[in-house]
């Protein structure tokens, strides 16, 4: 689990520090900054999967040991902050066993780009470093290094570790390995209606892709266990007003899967349920996949969800991420979902600001909004957020 996470001059992230906990939302108006936290992931993600470089910032093309890499919003040329090339971006992620106690211990990692190449990079495991620049293990230039300043394929140290490539003690390279695996292992989900009707072009998925793709083939693989279908069709059944008898995969001309519902006995292909209907059943299925990811992050959750539904939302997110290995990140603009949330979750709620004039941007726990603890025993905090007085108070 990603205990904290540190970002300095990455789009509208001039300096911003975040310690995280396994239910993180981030809320404020438009072009805050949420998605910017979202795209940092992302580029972490992209040094966990090995990519050089240009790779990470700008994507890749599918390949024959690889998926479509789309890199980051905007990609190399808008990443750095107010379009300062001459300050290094520079990325801290500390990790932790999943559930985490106050003595929980794992890995740190930093990485600082310029100009589309590693500047510098360290990692430590516990309190040793296995690598960096004061560290006495220090990775080959021949490796870590490109002979040319505008060559974007450089790769990061830790794969050359992780991958065994650069020689190194048996432990630093599984734990690298390890640490490089829980980086790539994060999904972001975002899913598009029009995706979620089509038929899956494979007949059993694992997991599903970020906007819907395969998700009947999702559906069809939970519904291959019992408990796990139960436990997912009760989540359906409070979604909507009739009554859900089941849900199902209806097979194509050439055995391809496409959701349905069954309700009174009439079965409902996905082609003509509801946007909302079609969302929830998604981000619902999300947490119910049998190859489920380290971190899960969801943009905008109450998307096409009707505001009495939302309830249920919310308390699929805090027990899926409470109860099983995956930490969740997501954003929202809705005041009935923060209603909902309960008051231990106030610290891990993000509120998001940009300042009109630096175009910095600014992110706290709304813990940590003057005299918040106070206005929030008299007033709902959805209310603080529609009427503005979160972003007034900073």
């Amino acid at each position: 689990m990603t205990k904290t996470l540190h970002i300095k001059n990455f789009k509208s992230l001039r300096d911003v520090r975040l310690n995280l906990g396994a239910l993180n939302i981030f809320i404020g108006s438009n072009a805050s900054g949420k998605s910017n936290i979202f795209d940092a992931l992302r580029v972490l993600q992209g040094i966990g999967c090995g990519f050089t470089v240009g790779e990470i910032f700008d994507g890749k093309p599918k390949s024959a040991t690889s998926e479509v890499w789309e890199g980051i919003r905007g990609g190399s040329s808008q990443a750095p902050f107010n379009g300062n090339v001459t300050e290094p971006l520079s990325f801290e992620i500390e990790t932790v066993p999943f559930p985490s106690t106050p003595s929980s211990r794992g890995e740190t990692y930093q990485i600082a780009f310029s100009k589309q190449r590693v500047v510098g990079e360290q990692f430590s495991s516990a309190d040793e470093k296995i690598y960096g620049p004061d560290a006495n293990l220090s990775i080959p230039a021949s490796l870590a290094l490109n002979s040319s300043p505008d060559d974007p394929s450089e790769r990061p140290a830790l794969h050359f570790l992780a991958a065994g490539i650069w020689p190194g003690n048996k432990n630093h390279v599984e734990t690298a390995n390890r640490f490089a695996h829980s980086l790539a292992n994060m999904q972001r989900l975002d899913p598009i209606p029009s995706v979620l009707r089509e038929y899956s072009k494979v007949k059993n998925a694992s997991r599903m892709g970020e906007h819907g793709e395969n998700f009947a083939a999702l559906i069809q693989k939970i519904c291959g266990d019992s408990a796990t279908k139960d436990a997912y069709l009760s989540w359906l059944k409070q979604l909507r007003p009739a009554e859900v008898d089941d849900v199902i995969t209806l097979e194509g001309a050439i055995g391809e899967k496409m959701f349905a519902l069954k309700e009174g006995g009439r079965v409902f292909p996905a082609p003509v349920l509801s946007d909302g209907t079609l969302r929830f059943a998604a981000i619902t299925a999300a947490f119910f996949q049998p190859n489920m990811p380290g971190l899960l992050t969801i943009e905008e959750i109450e998307n096409g969800i009707h505001a009495s539904r939302l309830r249920l939302l919310v308390e699929l997110l805090r027990g899926r991420a409470e109860n099983q290995k995956t930490q969740v990140i997501v954003t929202t603009h809705s005041p009935v979902v923060l209603g909902w949330l309960q008051e231990r979750e106030y610290a891990h709620t993000f509120f998001c600001k940009r300042d009109e004039v630096t175009g910095e941007s600014k992110i706290l726990p709304i813990t940590e909004i003057p005299h918040f603890n106070d206005i929030a025993k008299r007033q709902p905090i959805g209310d603080l957020f529609v009427e503005g007085w979160m972003e007034a108070a900073l």
